[in-house]
Order: structure tokens, then C-alpha cells, then sequence
């Protein structure tokens, strides 16, 4: 049988599929009436409907490599935030057992991956065009869980990833070792590389770490009825709000759209101090994150978008070093 990562998203969604309903069985949820693909992307996530009609959101962690510890933090956070602001989540369910992971092994890729049921967001996700209301309720989201996260205290059993590394400790395919890109464009990409990790230090001395998001894009966004939802945690970490700001501003398009995010950002709690440079510095950042990520990723989709984002990633890193020669 053809590896994983070598099938078409129809079939590894007919297999992630059969381990849904493996998952779904840990669950006191009664009848179970479907199953539904709704997202293979860097997760595959299920929709889940009861004979009730209760709907839920099966996330299945296909290409991260968050552990048990890991997503156990990320079901703190979540609680943490839903207890302590008056913002909307998708609630994480329990099992039968009490705990909220599963952790059960997914031959097709030879190895156990996280799966976390939550409850069912109404609305439309906010996609690559949200207007300039719903990013002002995005920035005061966000700085509402910024305020809320700070000295949390989470278990034992759970543990955040520090994001203080420049590639966030996912494995460093652009330069080194392992790389995937030609010698001259190492060469230049860990230039960039070592000016990113010059920025983010300084930043890390003037700010309080914290758990953040880390991926708040209006595909991680839900609207219902002028209404926000904030959802898939899998990439919180320990980071600063600088660095939450500046991976969902990387999204936007406009600076009428990173202007209502940060206005709306300032209405609940001064936005960091932050230089131009390192503004760009944590833009590129995050483009260097993703670009390292198509390298490893097993969707196919995604894989397919390689050459063409390498190609603006490369002149992207080239106009940056230009800002800090």
C-alpha cells in the first residue's frame, strides 16, 4: 500500500475517516448518525452528528506533532479562557473516562495521533475576507485572552511548547542538515533566519510570556449572529502577544484590515511596543514557519503550493535583508 502521505486527500480522508469512528467510540455521545469530512488541511476535522441531532467537531491531528501533554494544555487553556472571559469557544467534551484526548495509534501513518472532540460553533468562519468589524472584535478578542492568560497555572499532565525558537521547535528544513532548499537559498533564508531570532530576543526582554493562540486567522474564527468564536488551540504555545499579533495580522491583506485588528487589539489593553523592523521580522517569521511546514506536510493540497510560495518566500527573505543591511 502507498504511504500516507503519497495518497490522494480523498483516500487519506476514507481512512481518517474508519479512525474516527474508532475515537468516536470512547465517547457517551449515544447514536451516532454521520461522520463528515469538513477540513483535511494540516488537521482533518469531522463533523459529528447524534441521532439527536447534537452536532460536534472531531479534530484528528494529522500533521502535528503536539503529544498528550501537549493538547491536555491546550484543553486548560480553552477552560481557562471560557471561565475567565465573556468570549465564545468550541468546548472541548469529555470521554467516558473524564479525560478529553485520545491519543490512538493511525496505522496508515505508523503512529498514535491526538484526536479532541468539541462542541458544534454555529455561524460561518470568518475565511480570507473578514471585514473591518469582525477584525476589531478579532484584536479585542485576542488581547481580552492576553490579559486572561497571563500566570496561568497548568497541571501536571500538560505542557505548552515555548515559541521562543525562530522555526517554534517544529524541524528546520530550510537550512542545515535536513534542508530541503538549494545552498544559495539556505545562504540567504538563515541570514534571515539569524535577524528574525535577533528580533524575537529582543522582544522577549521587554514582554511577560504567556500562553497565546498562535494561529488566530479567520479560518480559526466563526460568526454567528454579530458574534465571535475563537476555535483549534492545537498551535497555542508559550509566546508573547506580539507574536499573536503579528501571525494573524500575516493573513490580512490590506492596512485598513491590520488597522482595525490592532484599534480593536488597543481598546482592551495597549498594544506591545514594537519596532518596524521587528514587525517585519515577525511577518517573516511566520511565512518561513509555514514555507518549513510544506516541506514535511502529508496533504497533498498543501504540497501542491510549494513551489509557487517558495518562490514569493525567497523574494520575501531577499527584501527583508534589504531592511537590515
Amino acid at each position: 500500500m502507498n504511504s500516507f502521505a503519497e495518497l490522494d486527500s480523498e483516500n487519506q480522508i476514507q481512512l481518517l475517516s474508519a479512525h474516527a469512528w474508532t475515537v468516536l467510540a470512547s465517547y457517551d455521545i449515544g447514536t451516532i448518525a454521520s461522520v463528515e469530512s469538513i477540513n483535511h488541511e494540516f488537521n482533518s476535522t469531522f463533523a459529528v452528528e447524534s441521532a439527536d441531532g447534537t452536532r460536534y467537531a472531531l479534530r484528528i491531528n494529522v500533521n502535528s506533532d503536539r503529544n498528550l501533554a501537549n493538547a491536555n494544555a491546550e484543553i486548560e487553556f480553552i477552560n481557562h479562557l471560557a471561565n475567565a472571559t465573556d468570549l465564545n469557544f468550541a468546548t472541548p467534551i469529555a470521554k467516558r473516562d473524564g479525560s478529553f484526548v485520545s491519543c490512538e495509534t493511525f496505522e496508515p501513518l505508523g503512529r498514535a495521533v491526538v484526536s479532541v472532540l468539541f462542541s458544534w460553533l454555529e455561524g460561518e468562519e470568518l475565511g480570507d475576507e473578514p471585514t473591518l468589524e469582525q477584525l476589531d472584535q478579532v484584536g479585542a478578542a485576542m488581547a481580552k485572552m492576553h490579559e486572561a492568560s497571563l500566570g496561568l497555572a497548568l497541571s501536571a499532565t500538560a505542557e505548552l511548547p515555548p515559541l521562543r525558537d525562530v522555526l517554534w521547535l517544529t524541524k528546520n528544513l530550510l537550512t542545515g542538515p535536513n534542508a530541503k532548499l538549494s545552498d544559495a537559498a539556505q545562504s540567504v533564508v538563515g541570514l534571515a533566519l539569524e535577524q528574525i531570532d535577533k528580533a524575537v530576543a529582543a522582544l522577549y526582554v521587554r514582554d511577560s510570556v504567556r500562553p497565546i493562540h498562535a494561529d488566530m486567522h479567520g479560518w480559526n474564527l466563526m460568526w454567528h449572529d454579530e458574534s465571535l468564536s475563537v476555535f483549534d488551540f492545537d498551535d497555542s504555545g508559550l509566546g508573547l502577544p506580539i507574536q499573536d499579533i503579528f501571525t494573524a495580522i500575516y493573513y490580512l491583506d490590506t492596512p485598513e484590515q491590520d488597522a482595525a485588528l490592532l484599534a480593536g487589539y488597543a481598546s482592551v489593553r495597549p498594544v506591545p511596543q514594537h519596532s518596524e523592523f521587528e514587525k517585519a521580522a515577525l511577518l517573516l517569521q511566520r511565512r518561513l514557519i509555514l514555507l518549513n511546514y510544506l516541506f514535511s506536510t502529508s496533504t497533498a493540497e498543501h504540497r501542491d503550493m510549494l513551489p509557487k510560495y517558495l518562490e514569493e518566500s525567497l523574494k520575501r527573505v531577499d527584501k527583508f535583508l534589504s531592511l537590515s543591511s
